[in-house]
């Protein structure tokens, strides 16, 4: 058969176990903000607007309005799927 592996160890386990702390940390880190669409007017992002605090109202889309979260935007009969086997597991 053809498998492969790796071998060998994480030379820095403990890395994931790292609190940043703060918000400046993660700033520190080349890291914007995150803003919620909801929480923005609706020239800024298909989900906001609204009177008073809202749902999104609709399913969840990219400030472009392009569906996201699990909608899957590929074309069906592209030209690579057969070098496709199976799908990766959802996150």
């Amino acid at each position: 058969s053809s498998c492969t592996a790796t071998i060998g160890v994480v030379s820095n386990p403990d890395q994931k176990n790292i609190k940043i702390g703060k918000a400046g940390r993660n700033r520190w880190r080349g890291k914007r903000p995150q803003t919620r669409g909801v929480a923005m007017n609706p020239v800024d992002h298909p989900h906001g607007g609204g009177e008073g605090r809202t749902s999104g109202g609709r399913h969840p889309v990219t400030p472009w309005g392009k569906p996201t979260k699990g909608k899957r935007t590929r074309r069906p009969k592209k030209a690579s799927d057969k070098l496709i086997i199976r799908r990766r597991h959802k996150r």
